[in-house]
């Protein structure tokens, strides 16, 4: 006889013990294992030690003036190390990365209206396709930077403190950098050898989650997404060539498998969010799932946060004509919903009738961006729409007598208290209830959206055709990015973009339109001038005119200027200007689907 059973009291107590286990064990969730992420860091350090020896490798070749095609492919060598670890360096180190692989444009310091110069491997591709030998000083002093963040990453990776959290957050971060910014082609506009690339950035996922997995996801969701992705690469090394790339089905048959193949991870994994407000929600699969986008990041503050009754309340501020001094417009009066949110006109009437110098921009997907009016003179919806009332030429309203006239209206006082719970309707309530219904006005339920979500007739053949060049040939990609197709940059989505691209007055009159833009704000700085933000092309054929000044009637208009290269190409003096002035050389047909594409982009 042992001796619990000598014992009643003792052999019950046991007992409860171990049934308590055993159902604590089958339903608590279980916790997640953060081992030591050692391995991690060490694989990063020996891939950026492999990319500071080649960048050295290409210091010594290029003093000794090797042939161009050799220092072209050591560069290449160098860009395919990068991306390996371009998940790590772009999450944990993102003012490295900025200076490393960014655009070759100059850093604003939009506070001190400062010009930093660019630096990293954009700009070294410039002078490398084609190689002057002229310009061989400036690309050693390059080269010498690129080391110099190359020793930057390695000290910080040497003594930061990395957790599983963040690792994946960081991994699916570039997961859905590779399925916008390099699918686009984005950081090698002038080389074109993104798809060559693409499977060291897979890789690079691949490989560091089998170093964090367990055995919880071993025969599951990881062994799929290793299946998913070598499958991916086979598909990019089959095919390369990015004017003929079937970028309509790569996206919705491989890319947003692995997304959604992550998602799955982990969950099975037990790893959580990481707990900072994002654009993109934590629990979408793919860039085009339901519900992907979160509007409050892009708001002032929490209390700003989108609820469904602040934005009905906003729709029917937005159609009352009270918010005008004089009781004669709304801002549905120049915001026509059947016109996705425009007028169509070339610019916009005052009150008095006379024509303003801009177009009215639509407001379609405007909550997705950091940057309000085509001079982004307005961090956000908020600051936008008490500058509209304000400005004596469009609605020459008041605040405070707004205001005074809903605090006077039972309706309207009632619809306020019952969401902000304050006596008195005040100015910021005002304005975040007309911001939250212009939120609302993001619907994602294009054809496109559905061709993206797994329905596979959603578009036309001339569509898919379409979207194929938009993303390759004609480079639309790299300024209207996927998914949102503005300015707004993924995966973070922290920033929005302005573009030179020395607009004429309108399509038929060849003379420059010199409307400084955000210049105006930034006077002294140069590469600032003449600049606009990059709006939606979502709804765009509903908004004809186009550009800031409405000067282009048609969509083939806009496409003959870019396929032309711009500005330049009609011979303005446009030195700072962003998009390139190589010519498309697209034909008209290619045109034409390109613009039969963007119809794929309205709303339903």
């Amino acid at each position: 006889m042992n001796k619990l059973s000598k014992y009643p009291i003792l052999l019950f107590l046991y007992c409860a013990a171990a049934l308590f286990t055993l159902y604590y064990c089958k339903n608590e969730k279980p916790q997640p294992v953060y081992e030591d992420l050692g391995s991690v860091k060490n694989r990063i350090t020996k891939t950026n030690a492999d990319f500071e020896k080649q960048i050295n490798e290409l210091k010594t070749m290029v003093s000794k003036n090797s042939d161009e095609k050799l220092l072209q492919e050591k560069f290449q060598d160098i860009r395919k190390t990068y991306k390996k670890m371009e998940w790590a360096v772009e999450y944990f180190l993102p003012h490295s990365a900025r200076f490393i692989n960014g655009p070759a444009l100059p850093e604003i310091e939009m506070d001190e209206h400062t010009e930093i110069e660019p630096e990293g491997l954009q700009v070294l591709e410039e002078m490398l396709y084609p190689y002057n030998k002229e310009n061989q000083e400036e690309i050693i002093r390059m080269l010498n930077k690129l080391i110099n963040k190359s020793n930057t990453i390695e000290t910080n990776f040497q003594v930061i403190t990395i957790s599983k959290d963040q690792v994946f957050d960081a991994l699916r971060q570039e997961a859905f950098r590779i399925s916008s910014l390099g699918i686009s082609g984005f950081d090698t506009p002038v080389s074109g050898t993104f798809l060559q690339e693409m499977p060291y950035s897979l890789e690079g996922i691949k490989e560091t989650l089998e170093q964090i997995s367990t055995e919880r996801s071993k025969d599951k969701a990881l062994k799929s997404i290793v299946a998913e992705i070598s499958s991916t690469i086979a598909v990019l090394k089959k095919s390369s060539d990015k004017n003929t790339f079937d970028y309509v089905n790569f996206i919705p048959d491989h890319l947003n498998k692995i997304t959604a193949l992550m998602l799955d991870f982990k969950n099975q994994e037990n790893i959580p969010d990481v707990d900072v407000a994002t654009a993109l929600n934590k629990n979408a699969a793919t860039f085009f799932s339901k519900n992907a986008f979160n509007p409050n990041a892009f708001t002032p503050g929490k209390e700003y946060a989108y609820t469904e009754e602040k934005a009905a309340l906003g729709h029917q501020l937005f159609n009352d004509k009270i918010l005008s001094n004089s009781n004669s417009r709304s801002c549905a009066t120049c915001h026509i919903p059947e016109k996705a949110f425009t007028d169509g006109l070339a610019r916009a009437m005052s009150l008095e009738n006379s024509e303003l110098t801009r177009n009215t921009p639509s407001l379609n997907y405007a909550g997705y961006q950091h940057g309000q009016f085509w001079d982004m003179r307005k961090d956000d919806l908020e600051g936008q729409s008490s500058d509209v009332i304000s400005n004596k030429e469009e609605m020459h309203g008041d605040l405070n007598v707004i205001l005074a006239k809903i605090n006077q209206d039972k309706n309207y006082q009632a619809a306020f208290k019952k969401i902000y719970h304050s006596p008195k309707t005040e100015v910021w309530q005002l304005q975040n209830v007309l911001a939250s219904y212009i939120r609302s006005l993001a619907k994602f339920d294009s054809a496109f959206d559905e061709y993206m979500r797994g329905n596979k007739s959603a578009m036309t053949e001339n569509q898919k055709l379409g979207f194929n060049l938009f993303v390759g040939k004609a480079q639309c990609a790299i300024c209207h990015f996927i998914p949102l197709f503005n300015g707004t940059v993924p995966p973070n989505f922290k920033k929005t973009e302005q573009e030179i691209l020395g607009v004429a007055v309108n399509a038929e009159n060849k003379t420059f339109d010199a409307d400084p833009g955000r210049g105006k704000f930034h006077e002294t700085v140069s590469s600032l001038q003449h600049s606009f933000k990059t709006p939606t092309l979502r709804n765009i054929q509903k908004t004809a005119p186009y550009m800031h000044n409405g000067g282009y009637k048609t969509l083939k208009e806009v496409m003959n200027f870019y396929n032309k290269g711009g500005g330049k190409a009609f011979g303005f003096k446009v030195e700072n200007q962003t998009l390139s002035d190589a010519p498309l050389q697209l034909t008209d047909k290619e045109i034409d689907n390109i613009i039969e594409f963007m119809k794929a982009l309205d709303d339903q």
